[in-house]
C-alpha cells in the first residue's frame, strides 16, 4: 500500500476551472433527446396496465362460462338432451338380415362399392352382388360415385362390423314378379338357350334359368344345335319358393303357328339358302320360300338375291300344321314384276298395301266361284251377300236373284 501511495504522490491534476464548471456535460442535441425519454417510459406503463386489464377480464369470463358449465351445462343451449335421443331415433334403423335400406355410393373399387347408408360405419356392395348378371366391375351395372340406391343387407363383416349390401336379391325378386305376371298373362317370350342336361335345355330369361324339357321343344334339333340360340318359349310353372323355373316351347310354337293365316304378311330372317329356296325364320317356325316364289322375273342364283341373316317381308301361302310346313312369297308383294330382284327395299315397304289387294282379288274369287254355284244351283235356298258371304234367301231380295254382272275380274286384264 505504501508503495502504491509513493506513485500517486507524483501526480497532479490542474485546478477545476469556473468555466467548465459552469458548461452542461451534454450537447443541446443530446439534452433534447434526454428531455423526450420520460414520455416513452410513461406510455410502456400505460399500454402494460391496458393489457394487465385485457387479461383479467378474459380470466373472468372463462370463470363465469366454467362455472356455468360445471352447474347447468345445457342453459341456453337449444340442442337439449332429449334433442339428440330424438336425432339418433331418427336415423337409427334395423340392421337385420333382409331389411331394405337406403343410400349413397362414395367410392368404387374393382371389388365393390362403399355406400352411405347413415349407419355408424359405411356399408359395403361387393361387385357379385352388384347385379343379376355377372360383372367385373360395379360401374358395368352403372353403380357410380353420387348414385342413390335401395339395397338389401345380406351380412356383416366381423372386422370392421361394417354391413354387406346386395343388389342382386332385389333384382331377383322383381325377376320372380315380372315371369309370375307373363305367365298370368300367357305371352309368348324369347330365351337364349345357355345350357342343356339329360333332361333338356337351360333358357336364360329376365336373370332367370328356365328349363325346357326336350319333350317341350317342337323342333327335333339336339342340344348341342339348340345352344346359343333363342327359342319362343311360354311358362308352364313358375314357383319362387322352389326355385322351379319350367318352360315350354311347343305350347310358344302352337300359338305362334295359329296367327299363320293364309295370305297375311310376316317378318322373317333367312337362315340358309338351297339351290331350290331359301328357309325363312318366322318367330321361330321355319318357312320355304321357294325359287319360283321370290320373284315374277326369274331367278338363276338365290345368292344373288337373299343372303343368310336377311330380315325380309314374306306373304304365307299355305300351312300344313300337321306336317309343320309353311309356304312362303315375296312374289305376291312385288308391285311390279321384277322388283324383288331390282329393288326389294320396295318391296318391304309395300308389303301390306300389295297383301291387301292380293286379299281382295281372292275374295273376288271366291264370290266368283259362289256366284257360279248359285246359278247353277237356285234349289239350294241360298244366297250370295254383297260381303259375298252365302246365306239363306232373304225377303229383302228379288225373286229373280242378284244380278252379278258388276263383279269384277278376278284376274286383272
Amino acid at each position: 500500500m505504501a508503495s502504491l501511495a509513493q506513485q500517486f504522490t507524483g501526480l497532479r491534476c490542474p485546478p477545476l476551472s469556473s468555466s467548465r464548471l459552469s458548461k452542461p456535460f451534454f450537447s443541446s442535441k443530446q439534452t433534447q433527446k434526454a428531455t423526450v425519454q420520460p414520455p416513452i417510459v410513461s406510455a410502456a406503463v400505460a399500454i402494460s396496465n391496458a393489457q394487465t386489464k385485457d387479461r383479467a377480464k378474459l380470466k373472468q369470463l372463462f370463470e363465469e362460462a366454467y362455472e356455468r358449465c360445471r352447474i347447468d351445462p345445457t342453459e341456453g343451449v337449444s340442442f337439449t338432451l332429449e334433442t339428440f335421443h330424438d336425432a339418433l331415433e331418427k336415423y337409427d334403423f334395423n340392421s337385420e338380415l333382409g331389411t331394405k335400406v337406403k343410400g349413397i355410393v362414395f367410392s368404387t373399387d374393382n371389388n365393390g362399392a362403399l355406400v352411405d347408408i347413415t349407419a355408424k360405419s359405411s356399408a359395403y356392395l361387393p361387385v357379385q352382388e352388384a347385379c343379376i348378371h355377372k360383372l367385373k366391375h360395379v360401374e358395368e351395372a352403372g353403380i357410380v360415385t353420387g348414385l342413390k340406391e335401395e339395397f338389401v343387407i345380406i351380412g356383416e363383416n366381423e372386422a370392421d362390423d361394417s354391413l354387406i349390401l346386395s343388389l342382386r336379391n332385389i333384382q331377383y325378386e322383381l325377376a320372380w314378379e315380372r315371369c309370375r305376371q307373363l305367365q298370368a298373362e300367357d305371352v309368348v317370350i324369347k330365351g337364349k338357350v345357355v345350357g342343356a342336361n339329360k333332361g333338356g335345355v337351360v333358357a336364360l330369361l329376365e336373370g332367370l334359368r328356365g328349363f325346357v324339357p326336350f319333350s317341350q321343344i317342337s323342333s327335333k334339333s339336339t342340344a348341342e344345335e339348340l345352344l346359343d340360340k333363342e327359342l319362343p318359349l311360354k311358362f308352364v310353372e313358375v314357383d319362387e319358393e322352389q326355385s322351379r323355373l319350367v318352360l315350354s316351347n311347343r305350347k310358344a310354337m302352337a300359338d305362334s303357328q295359329a296367327q299363320l293365316g293364309i295370305g297375311s304378311v310376316v317378318i322373317g330372317t333367312v337362315q340358309s339358302l338351297k339351290p331350290y329356296g331359301a328357309f325363312i325364320d318366322i318367330g321361330g317356325i321355319n318357312g320355304l320360300l321357294h325359287v319360283s316364289q321370290i320373284s315374277h322375273d326369274r331367278v338363276s342364283d338365290i345368292a344373288t338375291v337373299l343372303q343368310p341373316g336377311d330380315t325380309l317381308k314374306v306373304m304365307i301361302l299355305s300351312h300344313d300344321r300337321e306336317r309343320g310346313r309353311v309356304s312362303l312369297s315375296t312374289k305376291k308383294l312385288e308391285p311390279t314384276p321384277g322388283d324383288m330382284i331390282r329393288n326389294p327395299k320396295l318391296v318391304f315397304e309395300k308389303a301390306e298395301e300389295m297383301a291387301q289387294t292380293f286379299r281382295q282379288r281372292i275374295a273376288q274369287a271366291e264370290a266368283m266361284a259362289r256366284a257360279d254355284m248359285l246359278r247353277f244351283q237356285p234349289e239350294s235356298g241360298l244366297t250370295l251377300s254383297s260381303d259375298g258371304i252365302l246365306g239363306p234367301l232373304t225377303s229383302d231380295l228379288p225373286a229373280e236373284g242378284l244380278d252379278l254382272s258388276d263383279v269384277p275380274s278376278a284376274v286383272e286384264s
